[in-house]
């Protein structure tokens, strides 16, 4: 039986699209969404591409009187963009950089260049350990013809081991942020099923937003709608996702949207829309944990057999993506190979005069020696294209190796379940709790 004593959440997120000097209207967006911050005194605020630390400081001087704590997550060259302000009192902070990010020499789209991570902080809610969550993904630029799927795939994958990992003594988990993934991608049907976490639009009780919960919308002033095709309404990728434990039960009682434009404002608080969601923690006796474990045992041989095609599927497309990587070093390679060689016959040609007394130079000094520059940077490029290009076949090798290691030992579990289990209607989880969730072995 779950005891009378419950704890309403607030939680809030946005991608504030926080570009110093690319962004439009960047200041005057931030100063709305301190505002909107203050009047709505949301318990935790997780926020995404925030990649000033001066309007991460800003924020924390707006909000220092309802939110008095926070922390920014530093990492890569122009940082993570990740933030987190919240009213409840941080005790540890934790962050977690993905082993592959796009390249480097994809400037137009700036990933690489931005260390893409997932944060971690760990808060005391009452008697309750919440381990609370923010990441933001790689984004997707062109479905038809994806080349970041692998890493977005591996990042997911990283993803949800870390929270697996992490999470084990924590009461409730709460993870948010731009995932840049659809519903049914591979990468999000990955992180949930593998850590159970539970999407609060599908969950709510409640829902106030935009239509099917889409998050980047056509209707938006600083979206470019042929951006969005085939998607002529707009897409969902941000997400604010959650899992109680045996202690706690979770509900989310409702969950809101911004739709687009912000009343008495000429322009919207970012390119995406922001998402709150209200959930309902309750606590649990001893015994309504334990009944809800047995639950847990009695439907994870469904989880398992979905996990492991799942997980089969993830590990096709980390080996398509290594087969692309060694292709691509292989070219680098090459490449340099050609340019050292056209250098040691520019030297061969340049030590004539040296050799035979008296000899002109065969070719015009000018262009002699802006063909050695060329073949110098020639050299130098794919020597560091070869560096590149290897840490990412690492990288891939690493992450299809975990993943077959993860499928041998699903496989090996499931064959332990028998055919056919006895179905007990007396052990089902208690209200708020996701009827299958599967936390795998380690």
């Amino acid at each position: 039986m779950a005891d009378s004593n419950t704890i309403r959440l607030r939680v809030f997120s946005l991608n504030c699209w926080g570009v110093r000097y690319l962004s439009k209207h960047c200041l005057q967006r931030y100063a709305m969404i301190g505002e909107l911050l203050s009047r709505e005194e949301h318990d935790i605020v997780l926020l995404q591409e925030v990649w000033s630390e001066k309007d991460f400081l800003c924020l924390k001087r707006k909000l220092s009187s309802t939110h008095p704590h926070s922390h920014y997550f530093k990492s890569g060259v122009i940082g993570s963009g990740l933030a987190t302000f919240s009213r409840h009192r941080i005790h540890d902070a934790f962050l977690y950089r993905y082993s592959l990010n796009g390249y480097p020499y994809m400037a137009q789209h700036g990933d690489w260049f931005g260390g893409k991570a997932v944060g971690m902080v760990i808060l005391n809610i009452g008697r309750l350990t919440a381990h609370v969550y923010v990441t933001h993904l790689h984004a997707e630029y062109c479905r038809e013809k994806d080349s970041y799927l692998p890493h977005r795939v591996v990042q997911a994958w990283e993803l949800q081991q870390f929270i697996r990992h992490t999470s084990s003594g924590a009461d409730l988990v709460i993870l948010a942020g731009d995932l840049n993934l659809h519903p049914q991608d591979l990468g999000n049907r990955l992180l949930r099923t593998y850590t159970g976490l539970r999407d609060s639009y599908t969950e709510t009780a409640k829902f106030d937003g935009c239509e099917d919960g889409i998050t980047l919308i056509a209707d938006n002033p600083f979206i470019n709608p042929k951006e969005l095709c085939p998607f002529e309404k707009g897409i969902r990728i941000d997400y604010i996702l959650y899992k109680g434990s045996g202690r706690v039960s979770i509900q989310c009682e409702s969950l809101s949207t911004t739709k687009g434009s912000v009343p008495d404002h000429p322009f919207p608080y970012s390119d995406h829309e922001a998402l709150s969601a209200e959930l309902q923690l309750q606590t649990l006796t001893q015994q309504a944990g334990g009944d809800e474990t047995r639950g847990m045992q009695d439907c994870a041989a469904g989880k398992l057999a979905e996990l492991v095609d799942i997980v089969t599927e993830a590990r096709t497309e980390v080996k398509v993506g290594l087969y692309c990587a060694e292709r691509m070093r292989y070219t680098a390679a090459r490449t340099g190979v050609m340019g050292l060689a056209l250098l040691l016959l520019e030297l061969a040609i340049a030590a004539v005069p040296w050799l035979a007394l008296g000899a002109d130079q065969p070719f015009p000094q000018a262009s002699f020696y802006l063909l050695g520059v060329l073949c110098f940077a020639i050299l130098i490029t794919t020597f560091l294209l070869y560096i590149f290009y290897t840490m990412e076949v690492k990288a891939l090798q690493g992450a299809e190796d975990q993943m077959r290691l993860a499928v041998g030992s699903l496989q090996e579990r499931l064959r332990g379940f028998p055919l056919a289990q006895p179905l007990n209607p007396l052990r089902r989880p208690p209200d708020g709790q996701d009827p299958c969730p599967l936390e795998p072995e380690e």
